[in-house]
């Protein structure tokens, strides 16, 4: 097929699904765009990159000083959402009562900026991270919380996932590239083939979720459309991270998606999921220790050569002169004269530790480490309340935290503009949730509601907003 063809039809269906998508007049106002924008960025390539992909004559910046122009983009999305969270009159003391440990790791960062060597590129970097919070605080302010972060991945995924399987197929100066030593990937509109697999694991688990409430729907024809819908992502999912070769995305797809459907079983008592958690860690490290199950799991991946690295990767970074109660400053380490040190015997460059929590202790040091594992503990305890009172919710929180926590073990997201790292403030965040109905929702899709309700009425647990919308 002519790459021109396939471009064309690329854009034909991405039409369709979004003309499908509004056409269902979802209880979702137009600020929900802006999350979207924010989504598909820092899940894609930069501004810059994308103009220079696209053979524009556009310089990327320096690691240090970045793009005037990307500083922009991304400067005037978190203006437009701190002008919507006004406009909705948002009350941020709630907002720090709720999400206490999250608050105090993101002021520890501010603090953080000013023993950088950086300060400057510091400052700019805290200020792109507030955008996460900010965009999550405009969903929560949507009429439908649960509505709307359904149709933000959903919507993010419509654009992410067909035009990867384009740019790969049929646009390889865009969708593949070669590595610094020599290897060939494929990485479709993400910026590398982790990144896209740590994107094709987010939606994965999603479509697994919305295909489970989606399967206890009311059989009519908008329930089968939607499983249609739900298969066709599902193959092109599964064709994509086959071609990204992520091993870690994978792992981590698949211990979500099974946790995700493990505490839906009935016979799960889901009021001991922590002793549950507690009892698992410590049977994997007892394993490890005894059999070698995570030299074993690499080596069935065929990954030992790119784990035997991290490792002696891991090993030099520990070795150096950091200051391990502070750290080197927010997200200051890689623009330090470490790099060259630690590039000096590679034939590449090192641009991240590959693991979230060591890369964490450079930055930030054992006490910026110590807020991030408090941080996680408090956001398990969120999701945890949640599998107790809104089952299907509590389930995708579950699946998409235990994915996050172990993919930062060989890959540095809890940092800077990380899908991850954006998806992981959805789940952490709180905010109290006002829920109404719009006025113009059609007849059709309010009548879908109230039956998908009884159904879900035997389960005896309390539910709002996801377990009733199959949209």
């Amino acid at each position: 097929m002519p790459p021109a063809l396939a471009l064309l039809l690329t854009v034909a269906f991405v039409f369709y699904l979004f003309r499908r998508d509004l056409g269902q007049r979802p209880n979702v106002t137009a600020a929900l765009w802006l999350p979207f924008i924010w989504m598909v960025l820092i899940g894609t390539r930069s501004p810059t990159q994308w103009l220079q992909s696209l053979n524009f004559p556009i310089s990327i910046g320096t690691a240090d000083e970045g793009n005037p122009l990307d500083a922009l983009i991304y400067f005037t999305l978190i203006v437009a959402g701190v002008c919507v969270l006004n406009q909705r009159q948002i009350d941020f003391g709630e907002v720090i009562r709720n999400n206490g440990w999250l608050i105090l790791f993101l002021v520890y960062c501010f603090i953080a900026i000013f023993w950088s060597d950086f300060l400057l590129s510091s400052c700019k970097r805290w200020i792109k991270v507030l955008g996460h919070p900010v965009m999550v605080l405009v969903l929560f302010t949507e009429p439908d919380f649960d509505e709307a972060v359904a149709r933000l991945i959903k919507r993010s995924a419509y654009v992410m996932v067909p035009f990867s399987i384009l740019t790969i197929k049929y646009y390889p100066e865009i969708g593949r590239a070669f590595l610094e030593w020599g290897d060939a990937i494929n990485r479709g509109v993400a910026s590398g083939k982790n990144s896209l697999g740590g994107f094709l694991m987010v939606f994965g688990l999603f479509f697994l979720w919305h295909f489970l409430r989606t399967w206890r729907a009311p059989h009519d024809i908008m329930r089968r459309n939607e499983l249609r819908l739900i298969l066709l992502f599902a193959l092109m999912i599964g064709y994509l991270m086959r071609k990204a070769h992520s091993a870690t995305s994978f792992i981590c797809f698949v211990l979500g998606a099974a946790l995700m459907l493990l505490v839906g079983q009935r016979w799960v008592n889901r009021k001991l999921i922590g002793t549950y958690v507690i009892v698992a860690v410590i049977a994997f490290i007892a394993a490890d220790a005894a059999f070698g199950v995570l030299d074993l799991i690499v080596n069935v991946t065929g990954h030992e050569s790119t784990f035997i690295g991290r490792r002696q990767l891991w090993g030099e970074l520990l070795a150096l002169h950091t200051n391990p109660v502070f750290g080197v400053g927010f997200e200051s380490f890689w623009l330090g004269p470490w790099v060259s040190q630690l590039a000096a015997h590679r034939g590449f460059t090192p641009n991240e530790a590959h693991n979230g929590y060591l890369e964490t202790y450079l930055n930030l040091g054992l006490i910026g480490l110590l807020l991030l594992l408090a941080l996680l503990i408090a956001t398990f305890r969120k999701v945890r309340a949640s599998l107790l009172t809104n089952l299907q919710w509590g389930r995708l929180q579950f699946g998409v935290l235990v994915a996050v926590i172990f993919n930062n073990w060989t890959e540095a997201k809890f940092r800077g503009l990380s899908l991850l790292w954006f998806v992981f403030y959805i789940i952490a965040m709180d905010y109290p949730r006002v829920e109404y109905e719009s006025s113009d929702e059609h007849e059709a899709t309010s009548d879908l509601h109230e039956e998908s309700e009884l159904a879900y009425a035997s389960d005896r647990i309390p539910h709002r907003g996801l377990d009733h919308s199959i949209g």
